[in-house]
This record gives structure tokens, sequence and C-alpha cells, in this order.
């Protein structure tokens, strides 16, 4: 019983700092929601195509900051201290670049990419004015990735979330003075975010910087170590962009079922992204604690943490569902001046919520199995996923459904049910066998 109690402490105290950079990026876009929300309803569906451009760019370099956990978790397992660290720093190298690449690409192309989402009209000219807004600060938010992976690896992880309020707090002031009193409108928005984004890189980037050179790791380029991130990061990429594929693909559903269910999709969306970086919260605390006991070739220990963390995650899906439901009744005024938004937002939030514990267990299996670096089934099964949700949303499209709630509802539905559904079929059978930490010790 002592060691279960221990494993639980050592979950949230990892998961609760560490939720704190999670939702960074998210609560961004949900202040910007919030605000823009108001200035009209074509602002708020532009709001969706650029946010969710921005949100899938940044979501496919996630692999950043997991695999750096896991290398440096492990490492620090094995009592390479040293090495872990500049696997970290890397990891920090191949984010500044790759997020440089992303701003400029997106600079130019992001506007064809609305269109490709079916933005039209207004809509597409309030996209294109978020994106080009904000999109030169992906490099520090994909900093503040790469950095938290030192800090998940190392379990000190309290710096994660002091930057993640101070980041809140800047966004949050910045976004009132330019939409509110500069009147910049959306560009407002964008401008208010880029900046709190490169906040919280540099407020994370330099004491990162500081614990290599008291382990004495090199803040250097390594080519090799930098190729080496890249090269292991690259099937948790491939996993990463059939899971935002699906969302996009979902947004470019929404898309077509009209402005409104759309802009109510950017909300409930905003909420959900929140929701699960609180579940996702879980399953890195479990992956930095399984990375470890891998690295110190510990199988019981491994086991152990799977089951505790898979019964948080599920516990944590019951608690947040039941908030995200009373959300859903009083808060959607928050979003939108729209009666009829309103009750989309609401419908919505209701339907999400009642499947988050299914969720919160699969995000927490998730994260271990990131942890013990199973990267390529976790490739292959959200693959799986991906096809199988796509051809899903393609039959959804040909279906004339009656009104806008029963569009929204099927939205959330066919999330809940194929997208987390499968998911969660494919980690639960993987966790039960013995094939995934036999294979992460034999690598040790």
């Amino acid at each position: 019983m002592s060691d279960k109690r221990e494993i639980r402490h050592s979950i949230l105290s990892l998961a609760i700092p560490t939720f704190g950079q999670l939702i960074a990026e998210p609560t961004f876009i949900l202040i910007d929601t919030a605000v823009v929300g108001h200035i009209g309803d074509a602002s708020l569906a532009g709001l969706s195509i650029g946010s969710t451009i921005l949100l899938t760019t940044v979501g496919l370099c996630v692999f950043l900051a997991y695999n750096t956990t896991s290398q440096v978790a492990s490492l620090m397992g094995a009592g390479h201290k040293r090495q872990g660290i500049e696997a970290g720093v890397d990891g920090m190298w191949l984010a500044l670049i790759i997020g440089l690449l992303a701003s400029v690409l997106l600079f130019f192309f992001g506007g064809r990419l609305c269109e490709l989402m079916g933005a039209r009209g207004q809509v597409l000219i309030q996209a294109e004015l978020y994106l080009q807004a904000i999109i030169f600060g992906l490099p520090g938010m994909l900093l503040v990735y790469a950095a938290n992976g030192i800090f998940r690896g190392m379990r000190k992880v309290r710096i994660t979330l002091i930057a993640a309020i101070a980041g809140a707090v800047v966004n949050t002031i910045l976004e009132l003075l330019f939409v509110l009193v500069f009147h910049w409108s959306i560009v407002g928005s964008g401008a208010a975010t880029l900046i709190a984004q490169w906040f919280m890189g540099i407020m994370l980037t330099v004491p990162a910087l500081i614990w290599a050179r008291k382990f004495g790791a090199s803040w250097k380029p390594r080519l090799e170590g930098i190729a080496s991130s890249a090269g292991d990061g690259f099937p948790l990429f491939i996993r990463t962009l059939a899971l935002r594929l699906s969302l996009v693909m979902t947004v470019v559903l929404a898309t077509h079922m009209g402005e409104q269910v759309l802009a109510a999709y950017q909300a409930v969306n905003s909420t959900w992204n929140f929701a699960l970086n609180m579940l996702d919260a879980i399953g890195i605390a479990g992956q930095a604690l399984v990375a470890t006991a891998i690295g110190a070739r510990d199988r019981e220990a491994s086991r152990h943490m799977t089951r505790e963390a898979a019964r948080a995650g599920l516990l944590t899906g019951v608690a947040i569902g039941i908030v995200m439901v009373i959300l859903g009744i009083i808060a959607s005024p928050l979003f939108s001046p729209s009666a009829n938004i309103q009750l989309l937002i609401t419908v919505g939030m209701i339907v999400q919520a009642i499947f988050l514990p299914l969720a919160g267990w699969m995000w927490a299996l998730d994260g271990i199995l990131i942890g013990a670096e199973d990267y390529r089934f976790l490739a292959f099964s959200c693959t799986l996923t991906a096809a199988v949700y796509l051809l899903t949303l393609w039959g959804a499209n040909a279906v004339p459904w009656p009104n806008d709630i029963w569009s929204t509802a099927l939205l959330w539905s066919l999330i809940s049910v194929v997208f987390i559904g499968i998911r969660a079929v494919c980690n639960g059978l993987r966790v039960r066998s013995n094939i995934w930490i036999d294979r992460a010790i034999d690598r040790m």
C-alpha cells in the first residue's frame, strides 16, 4: 500500500506542474477565443482555422518534449547525468531549427492552407491575419517544449508551472490591451500570443542551459546528437502527424457544416484541448517515472506505475467531465453573444464530457508507451486509427444531418467513439503484453 501511495504521490508531483507547461499553448488559444469571439462570428470562425493550423504545427513537434523526456529520464535512471542533459540540449537546438523553418513556410503558405481547409470570404481574411501575426512565435514555443523535456526527465518540473502562469498573465494583459484598447482586432490577438510564446521560451531556456553547465554538458550544437534526436523522434512525428491530420479533417467537416457549427466547434475544441492537456499531464508523469524505472531495469516498478497512471487518468477524466458539463451549461456566453452558438457549445461540451474518462485512461497509457520508447507501435496504431477515422468523417459528410445541433453532436461523438476509442483499444492491448517492457530494457 505504501508503494502505491508513493507512486501516486510521484505521479501527482510531476503531473500538476507538467500540466502548467502543457496548457500554455491551448490557454493562449482559449484566451484568444474568448476575446475574439466578441469581435464577430467571422473572426471566431477565422480563428478556428488559423489556430488549428498553429496547434497542428506545434502538435506535430510534440516529439521534441516526449523524446527528450524519455532520453533524459532513462539516462538519468542509468546514472549517466551529463549524457542525459546533453541529449536535452540537442533537442533544444533541433526545436529552434524546426521552429524557424516552420515559421518561414507558414508565413508564405499559411493562406493557402486556410483555403484548403475550406475558409472563404471574411473567414479566410481573418484566418490569414491571425496566422501572419502569430506565426513567428513558433520557435519560442518549441523551445519551451524541448526545455521541458529536460526538466521532466530530471523531475524538476515546478518551473514549468511558474512559466505557464507567467505566460498566461502576459498573454491576457496584452490581449486585452491590443484588442480592446488599441482595437487591433484579430491581429492584436495573434501579436499578444507571439510575445507570450517568446517570453516563456526565454524564461525556460535560460535555466535549462544553467543546469546543463552544472552537469558539465556542452551548449554547442552537436550535429550527431541533433540528427540522433531527430531520428529517434521520427516515429513519434508519424504518430502525431496521423493524429493531427484527423483533427484537421474534423475542422474541415465542421467548416462544411456551416459558420455557426465551426464557430461553436472552435469554442468547444479550445476547452477540449485544455482538458486533454490535464489528462496528458498524467501520461507524461507516468512517462518520466517509467522511463526512469526502465533505465534502472526495474520491470516490477514499471508495471506498478503503469497501473497507477492508468487509474489516475481514468479518475481525472471523470472529475474533468463533471466540470465540463457544468461549464457547458453556464459558461457558453463567454465565447459568443449568439444564442444559437451558445446552444451548440453546450451540446458539444456535454458530449465530450461523457467520454473524458475513456480519454483519460487512454492518454495515460499513451504516456507510458512513450516513456518505454515504444514509438513504432504508436506510429502504427495511430496511423490505423487515422485511416478508420478519416473514412468515418467521409461517410458523415455524405449524410444530410437535420440541423446544427445534430451536426455538433455528431462531430464530438465521432471524435470520442472512433478517434479516442480505437486508440484506447490498441494501447490497452499493448500494455497487457510484456513486449513493450522487454524491448525497452533490451535497448538499455
